[in-house]
């Protein structure tokens, strides 16, 4: 029972990742040329966001598979205690998925830009996987979509279940004000490669240098992981209540998702707060020349018996 629910846990949100059809032609998106949006369209409204997520689960729930993959973008990317999946992965497991009741609350909604948001919310459901009911199962979602050629498709998802989390041990000298520049040779300089941002906010927590990470979080920034939803203030926070020291960080995967915005995927392996590895992504933007950290999913526990019995999709066509 255990190994059905983690893998419920993966596929059910693949379906928190769609919109609702539209009539506009069909994008090739990994052209750049084609990476534009209407520049007369409007930004997204909270409402229209959350209807679009809330859309989703009804075309799972119909079973409507052509529908679910129109609305994800070619280079869609999920993130779950597998793996990370592509758009071939999110339409193969969602379709051994069989929900017969879906709640969905707490809302959280983040404009990333004119042509971009995030929406987070908390995910409770039951019924089948694979033809074996399952219980009422709590997950906290996201998902990013982005507008090009003036359709909205989903680019991103990632889910981490809910549960509290037990208290970890804190960074030596935490009563201590963060470290000078002086003692912390680490040069705060963020750009376009999410990678290379990413590896420079770990290193700034290593050497305790919460002033300069803060510095990198943009003032809307919002994270997500198991124990609850967090602003800036409470990340901040956070990350100085725990010791990053033997973190080691791998299996990255970037993807910009417009010209000013960019994500990166990872993994996260601590012997203390995840000896088996837990994934991570984070979306970066650039504003006004500076590249600033806006969004962050945690708490994504590497599941690899899950990862050898999923189902394993088709190769997808080369792009």
């Amino acid at each position: 029972m255990k190994k059905i629910l983690v893998l419920v846990s993966m596929l059910i949100v693949a379906a928190a990742c769609a919109a609702p059809p539209t009539n506009q032609p069909a994008l090739d998106t990994n052209r750049n040329t084609n990476l534009a949006a209407d520049t007369s369209s409007p930004a997204m409204t909270e409402a229209d966001a959350i209807a679009k997520e809330k859309m989703s689960w009804e075309l799972i729930q119909q079973k409507n598979y052509a529908a679910f993959a129109d609305m994800l973008a070619d280079d869609h990317v999920e993130v779950l205690s597998d793996g990370v999946h592509d758009k071939a992965g999110s339409i193969a497991g969602v379709k051994e998925f069989e929900p017969s009741e879906v709640n969905l609350s707490d809302w959280k909604f983040l404009p990333i830009d004119k042509d971009g948001f995030v929406v987070a919310y908390n995910c409770a459901s039951k019924g089948k996987f694979r033809g074996t009911p399952f219980p009422l199962t709590s997950m906290r979602c996201s998902s990013a979509w982005v507008r090009r050629n003036n359709k909205w498709l989903a680019i991103f998802h990632q889910e981490c279940p809910v549960k509290k989390m037990a208290p970890q041990p804190a960074a030596k000298d935490t009563a201590k004000a963060a470290a000078s520049p002086a003692a912390s040779p680490v040069t705060a300089t963020p750009g376009p490669d999410p990678i290379a941002n990413e590896k420079l906010v770990w290193d700034l927590f290593k050497s305790k240098n919460y002033d300069a990470f803060a510095a990198l979080l943009a003032p809307e920034f919002l994270e997500v992981e198991p124990d609850d939803y967090h602003d800036k203030a409470g990340s901040i926070k956070g990350v100085s209540m725990f010791d990053a020291s033997k973190a080691q960080l791998s299996d990255f995967k970037a993807k910009n998702l417009s010209e000013n915005v960019s994500l990166v995927t990872y993994m996260i392996k601590d012997p203390v707060f995840s000896p088996k590895g837990e994934r991570a992504s984070t979306i970066w933007v650039n504003r006004g020349g500076k590249w600033m950290a806006l969004f962050h999913h945690g708490g994504t526990e590497v599941d690899q018996a899950a990862a050898a019995s999923s189902p394993k999709p088709a190769a997808s066509p080369a792009k």
